[in-house]
Formats: C-alpha cells, sequence, structure tokens
C-alpha cells in the first residue's frame, strides 16, 4: 500500500504543474492513474481509520457497561470486517482488463420460449445485481422472442472494476423448472449464454480495416414511437476474419448506434488478444487449471427442490429467490478466490 500512496502523491505533484493540460490526452491518462490507485488507498485509510476508532471506543464502553453502545460497536466491526474482504476480493482484479467497463451479453440457447423466458429473468438478475453495485446500466441492443421473453439482450455496465466482476458470469446458465408456458406443467430445462466484454477505451489503437466488415442497417425494434418504425436506424456489424457480430439500437441516430458497434468490435478483439497473450503465458508457465468459459458454470433448479449451485467453485444456495433479485456476489467473490483475477 505504501507503494500506491508514494505513487499517488507522484502523480498529484505532476498535476499540480502548469504544462499539465498542455497534452490533453496524457492528462487524462494520468488523471485516470492516480484515480485508479485511490480507489485502493481511500478505502483502506477509511477501514483502518474507522477500526482504530471502533478499538478504542469499544474499551471504554465495556468499563462503562454500555449494552446498547457495545451492540452498536460489534455491528461496526462486522461492517469493517465485510468491507475489509471486499478490498481483498478486489486484489483479486489485477487484470489488465478488469478495471473497465463492461458489456453484458445474454443469449437464448435451447429450449425455445422456454429460453426466451429465461434471458429475461437472467436480465433481470443482472440489472438488480448492477444495481447493487451501483453501476450504471444501459441497454444496447435487445431482441424480443417470438412468443415471450428476449431473444438476446446486450448491457453496458459502467462502474469501477465492472467486467473484472462481471467476467465471473461468462458461459452457459442452465434453468430447471415446471414450465408456465405447458398446459401439463411438465418441468423443462432451458438454457442461456452469457458473455463479458471489457469496454475498450480510445488510448488503445486497435486496426479494423474497412474490407473486414460487413455493415447493415434494419429497423429497431421495441420502445421509441414511430421513429423506431419507421428509420433504418440500428446498425449490425459483422467481422468477417473472426466471424464477431455486433448490433445497437439504443440510439435514434444510425452514426450515434455505428460508434457504439465499433467500440463493442474492437473490445472483443482486443479481449480475444489478451486472453491469447494469457494463454501463451501460461502454457510456458505450465499452468494446468483451464477455465472453459463455453461450459456450463450454474444451475438455477426452482422444482422439485429450489436450489442455485455453480459447478465451477461448488457455492450454493438454497433461496434462489436472493439470487434471481441480484445476490450473485457470493458466486462472484468465491470464483474471483479460487481462480483469481
Amino acid at each position: 500500500m505504501a507503494s500506491k500512496e508514494a505513487k499517488v502523491k507522484a502523480l498529484e505533484t505532476e498535476m499540480e504543474a502548469p504544462t499539465f493540460w498542455d497534452d490533453n490526452d496524457a492528462a487524462q491518462k494520468v488523471i485516470a492513474e492516480c484515480n485508479a490507485l485511490k480507489a485502493w488507498t481511500i478505502p483502506y485509510h477509511d477501514l483502518k481509520e474507522r477500526y482504530s476508532n471502533v478499538s478504542e471506543l469499544l474499551q471504554e464502553a465495556f468499563d462503562l457497561g454500555e449494552e446498547s453502545l457495545i451492540q452498536e460497536l460489534v455491528e461496526e466491526l462486522d461492517s469493517i470486517e465485510a468491507s475489509l474482504k471486499e478490498l481483498e476480493i478486489r486484489k483479486m482484479l489485477a487484470g489488465e482488463l478488469d478495471s473497465k467497463n463492461a458489456f453484458l451479453s445474454i443469449n437464448a440457447g435451447a429450449g425455445g420460449t422456454e429460453a426466451c423466458d429465461w434471458v429475461l429473468m437472467l436480465s433481470r438478475m443482472y440489472q438488480r445485481w448492477a444495481a447493487k453495485k451501483n453501476w450504471k446500466v444501459e441497454v444496447i441492443d435487445t431482441v424480443d422472442g417470438d412468443v415471450a421473453g428476449i431473444k438476446s439482450i446486450t448491457y453496458k455496465f459502467t462502474g469501477p472494476f465492472a467486467y473484472g466482476y462481471a467476467k465471473a458470469e461468462k458461459g452457459v446458465h442452465r434453468l430447471v423448472r415446471i414450465s408456465p408456458f405447458d398446459s401439463n406443467a411438465k418441468r423443462h430445462t432451458s438454457f442461456a449464454s452469457v458473455d463479458i466484454t471489457p469496454e475498450i477505451t480510445d488510448d488503445i489503437q486497435i486496426e479494423i480495416r474497412p474490407e473486414d466488415l460487413r455493415v447493415d442497417t434494419f429497423r429497431a425494434s421495441g420502445a421509441g414511437g414511430q421513429h423506431v418504425n419507421r428509420t433504418d436506424s440500428a446498425v449490425r456489424l459483422t467481422h468477417l476474419p473472426t466471424g464477431i457480430v455486433v448490433s445497437c439500437q439504443a440510439q435514434r441516430s444510425q452514426l450515434q448506434n455505428k460508434e457504439t458497434c465499433y467500440k463493442m468490435l474492437r473490445s472483443k478483439l482486443y479481449e480475444m488478444e489478451v486472453t491469447a497473450r494469457e494463454n501463451a503465458l501460461k502454457a510456458m508457465g505450465g499452468e494446468k487449471k483451464e477455465i472453459a468459459w463455453g461450459s456450463q458454470i450454474r444451475n438455477y433448479v426452482f422444482q422439485p427442490y429450489t436450489l442455485v449451485k455453480d459447478t465451477r467453485t461448488k457455492v450454493e444456495c438454497g433461496n434462489i429467490q436472493a439470487v434471481m433479485d441480484g445476490e450473485l456476489d457470493d458466486f462472484v467473490n468465491a470464483y474471483l478466490m479460487e481462480f483469481g483475477g
């Protein structure tokens, strides 16, 4: 922590220089680096001060026999312990991309209408989880199901370490329940895949050649009034060498949607590059543990019993409603502790 504090002081000194804003891009990078370091140093000093205050008051409370005050201070200690655990979890988020904002996409798999309804349920779960994290949530693209639910949806999560945390959700999610769409009330199994991509900022250069792209425009669906129905404002980009497809219909302007598509495509291409580098290093270092992102990572069972179980960490929760209301931190934190950032 001392080295981080020294770096913060050095950066703050640099920011006070009269010529600091002569190069706006460089200045923004320095500010971003300083803020990232402060995200560690400020919570650390806050916890240290809170613990010191509680320790002093707790001794006085015991001496005076103040039971109610002792109870309050014990609760504060529990809060400090929880915050310290959260800071320890964040130590796992040291990857090159972990501090970035994130795009989260959910796509229906096997199960037809059931799977589309499952995507809708997961989209609600992730919105609530992001809200608990105090992240800004923006819907980038959505495709409704033919009968009910959603075929696919893409969110942008803006907040500290959004990608670092959200990447733990990447993979296939399996639902088992009595189908509300089956008149015979039979049990159905549905699948949905979740993909997480970091938002890549403009300071990272990724070359995208025009000849490698296919650009399609189409009429947006969903809310938006008459404008949505009469203009081809939605945009889809296909990167031919990799087969990556991104689309956006969140904005009224075709140009704005195209810019968002380019940003998502650049992010996916850069993530592929970073992942390839990391895999190469692991192979050179004899890394044995693999994370198969395409495999089933979690089961959500509504009937004949209620249980959510992560297949990677074996963490489970019987309160399935709490999980569907966005209580995902136990699963995410266990993943980060076991597999690292």
